[in-house]
């Protein structure tokens, strides 16, 4: 079936379109993206305003609209950290139901976290052995831990890109002043959880997934998103820290010019780098992989397995030897 998952994050509003299958691998067909900021469109009352809201609307009848020109017979709708801490979302909510139909589901910083790790476990298999992965998503950080599909450990912390841009970075480029405070609140948040994971033991494998994970590493010099899913892209600690410095005395339009920087995302690129650097060192974490896979398959695959489950026909037969 094709099936459809349209996901309201902190940046952008994404419709992922793919074909699938209980027991096969879900193959995308298309996708349709619209770069809303809902992060930054906060008032004072940490409330989503009316224009963010109808600008919401529209943008998820633009996406209902692609989603039926494409042939979606399922469609998967969520909201994550920009409508989760919204101090309106059962209102914003209830809006985006009357005007368009759709009814978002609201994850969980801990759900968010939980379904990537199952995105990146599938990716890469069992053989990755006991498991590390760290998103960082417009409005909040996710890191998982487990060896199975369900990690043994997983939280979510406020510290997405869009949002320590726009609460801590003001200027462009942004003052070294505040460049360091962001640096010690940034690794304070992540220290508290480090004992949570070291308990467990050390990872076998470290993945991150997101687009500025994606972004670090194709300027630590990893292959382009042209060059196909299935290349390796690693990201060094390293070559991170190095590039840390240099952000920091970027304008968001140097950083633009930058290879595989979107334009939309350069200002928070920075504030993005400075969490992946903050929970590469407090981990202990040399190098990590990109995985491909994120939360929207995470999502998708979570379908699937219900799917599969259904139509496994449960005998009441005793077994025999």
């Amino acid at each position: 079936m094709r099936l459809g998952v349209l996901d309201v994050g902190s940046n952008t509003v994404h419709l992922l379109v793919v074909d699938a299958h209980p027991g096969a691998r879900p193959l995308p067909a298309h996708s349709h993206k619209a770069e809303l900021r809902l992060a930054q469109l906060l008032d004072g009352s940490e409330a989503i305003g009316p224009e963010g809201v109808d600008r919401l609307i529209a943008v998820v009848r633009d996406a209902l609209q692609a989603a039926e020109d494409k042939g979606v017979e399922d469609l998967l709708p969520f909201a994550t950290s920009a409508v989760r801490e919204a101090s309106n979302a059962d209102e914003v909510l209830a809006r985006v139901k009357e005007a368009t139909g759709v009814e978002l589901q609201v994850l969980t910083g801990e759900e968010e976290a939980r379904l990537t790790f199952l995105a990146a476990r599938r990716w890469f298999g069992w053989s990755a052995g006991k498991l590390l992965c760290v998103d960082i998503g417009g409005g909040s950080l996710e890191i998982a831990y487990g060896i199975d599909e369900e990690p043994d450990a997983a939280v979510s912390l406020p510290l997405g890109a869009g949002r320590l841009t726009a609460g801590w970075l003001p200027g462009d480029p942004p003052d070294p002043a505040d460049v360091r405070a962001l640096r010690r609140h940034v690794r304070a948040q992540i220290a508290r959880t480090v004992g949570e994971f070291s308990r467990l033991g050390t990872p076998d494998h470290v993945v991150a997934t997101s687009k500025t994970f994606k972004q670090l590493a194709r300027l630590a010099g990893a292959a382009r998103s042209a060059e196909g899913l299935y290349v390796q892209r690693d990201l060094k600690r390293e070559s991170l820290e190095a590039w840390v410095a240099r952000l920091a005395g970027m304008p968001a339009a140097e950083r633009a010019a930058l290879p595989g920087v979107s334009e939309g995302r350069a200002g928070q690129l920075l504030a993005g780098a400075l969490v992946a650097e903050g929970a590469m060192d407090l981990f202990g974490v040399e190098r990590l992989e990109i995985c491909p896979w994120a939360l929207r398959e995470g999502v998708i695959l979570r379908r699937l397995d219900h799917m599969e489950t259904a139509q496994i026909p449960h005998s009441t037969a005793p077994v025999t030897a």
